[in-house]
């Protein structure tokens, strides 16, 4: 008798990227990245001014194309207003007149996904915002002007219209940058939960890995076209950064925190 055994499909990684490279006429920000980013993964993303951690968020999502090689997210091509994807931009200051209620800039999230006509769906939009101000404990200033709340209120508002569609991927484009160390706690505490209770994967680019590094499981370091991937054990020593930056790089751990500096004292290479 002769069994034959199914194979079983594996899971798509949540973000794959084969051979990419983007450049800008001559210059090339990377090039032969080959990275897959699993489900309920969190990826710390850094490097220096410039060395393209905010283009690899605009390829994820769809806004600018590689110059070589293919990217995937869940399997499929990366397109502009993907539902699968949440993203959470920087922290930046609001008008304090602008005609725009917290439930308002969370149902932003929602545009260019279809939920339906009529009373059925005005009624999904409404439990899907709800929810989303819930989960990041917004519902208290879901009718306050935005302009007029603080910088971590406002970024909790961005956090939940991240996850009104319900995300498989989370993409975070330097979310702490501006906040006091209260609200980057708040705020990755957000993040970190979705990742954990919905397996979404996260991929946070940062220039202070020290608020989330309990949290990363890995680390993409991007330095003058170089790139080195791992577990922050291996990616943050003075021996990778040094090599990636071409010059003598210090990996300081003081109290759990993590120092990164140039030898010389002037390099200001900070983490």
């Amino acid at each position: 008798m002769v069994v034959t055994l199914e194979r079983v499909p594996a899971v798509a990684p949540a973000v794959a990227l084969r051979g990419a490279s983007v450049r800008f006429g001559e210059r090339t920000l990377w090039d032969g990245l080959d990275l897959d980013v699993a489900r309920g993964e969190f990826l710390a993303v850094l490097g220096p001014n410039g060395s393209g951690k905010t283009t690899l968020m605009r390829v994820l999502l769809g806004l600018l194309p590689l110059s070589g090689g293919e990217v995937r997210i869940a399997g499929t091509a990366p397109r502009r207003g993907n539902p699968t994807i949440g993203y959470v931009p920087q922290q930046k200051a609001l008008d304090p007149d602008l005609p725009l209620r917290g439930r308002d800039l969370v149902g932003l999230g929602l545009d260019g996904h279809r939920l339906g006509l009529g009373l059925r769906g005005r009624r999904e939009r409404r439990a899907k915002v709800e929810a989303a101000l819930a989960s990041v404990g917004g519902t208290g200033y879901a009718h306050s002007p935005v302009g007029r709340l603080s910088g971590g209120e406002q970024q909790r508002l961005r956090v939940a219209q991240a996850l009104v569609g319900d995300p498989d991927v989370l993409l975070c484009d330097e979310p702490l940058l501006s906040l006091d160390l209260a609200h980057q706690r708040t705020v990755t505490d957000l993040i970190d939960a979705r990742r954990r209770d919905h397996d979404t994967a996260v991929l946070f680019v940062t220039h202070e890995i020290n608020p989330v590094l309990p949290l990363v499981d890995r680390v993409l370091y991007l330095v003058n076209g170089k790139f080195r991937i791992g577990p922050p054990s291996e990616v943050m020593t003075s021996t990778v950064l040094s090599e990636l930056y071409g010059t003598d790089v210090d990996v300081l751990r003081v109290r759990d925190r993590l120092v990164v500096v140039g030898a010389d004292g002037r390099n200001g290479v900070h983490h």
